[in-house]
């Protein structure tokens, strides 16, 4: 099963509709014994960073989700699925996330046109499986004010120029997190997407080997 994390975001059928272009079934879900149980965890997001925490911690879904990294369960973020993944952010004041990853997250500076909106490159840093058959500097589209600064920079797989380098993917172990929309980035987007899935399908077919 494919997971999507169910918290209120008003881009989950964008992200059905990907997921079921690519052939397989997602189940929008905010069980937390779903999301154990899928193979793959995809928190998508639009909108501000508190108010997503909010919703998160009323359904009981901020400690299962850092369970679920932390065990090591392929889990994909995008967008504000990235940025509650860090310490806190700077969005109406400070407010903090779910510390899953050391850093913060930042307001654009003002002095570029905020929200940054539209097609831009992302530039590959590492070679990894994600970025399978999607070549270097591809285009992908972005909708954000605020962007993700991680302690530890090599966990940065994909940057992005934007007056001032920002980081648009990060990596870490079955961790995946994208500050721009797949689902709307046409055919690498779905690429990006089949990749994490063939990812994890991979690895749960592995477990299930050794587990025999």
């Amino acid at each position: 099963m494919i997971a999507i994390v169910d918290y209120g975001a008003g881009n989950l059928r964008s992200v059905v509709n990907a997921i079921t272009r690519l052939g397989y079934q997602p189940k929008i879900t905010s069980s937390p014994g779903e999301l154990f149980h899928a193979q793959a965890v995809i928190l998508p997001g639009v909108g501000a960073a508190p108010d997503t925490m909010t919703s998160l911690k009323k359904l009981g879904l901020t400690r299962p989700i850092g369970q679920l990294i932390a065990e090591g369960h392929p889990f994909l973020g995008v967008c504000i699925g990235l940025q509650v993944l860090f310490i806190g952010t700077e969005e109406g004041g400070w407010h903090e996330c779910l510390g899953i990853i050391p850093g913060r997250v930042k307001k654009l500076p003002s002095k570029f046109k905020v929200p940054h909106m539209g097609w831009n490159q992302v530039k590959q840093r590492i070679s990894h499986p994600v970025f399978e058959g999607i070549p270097d500097a591809a285009n992908f589209y972005f909708v954000h004010s605020y962007y993700v600064e991680p302690d530890d920079k090599s966990l940065v797989a994909g940057e992005t120029d934007y007056g001032i380098p920002i980081c648009s993917v990060i990596t870490r172990g079955k961790l995946v997190a994208t500050q721009f929309h797949p689902e709307k980035s046409g055919e690498f987007g779905l690429r990006l997407y089949d990749n994490f899935i063939k990812l994890a399908l991979a690895t749960s077919i592995r477990g299930n080997n050794i587990k025999c």
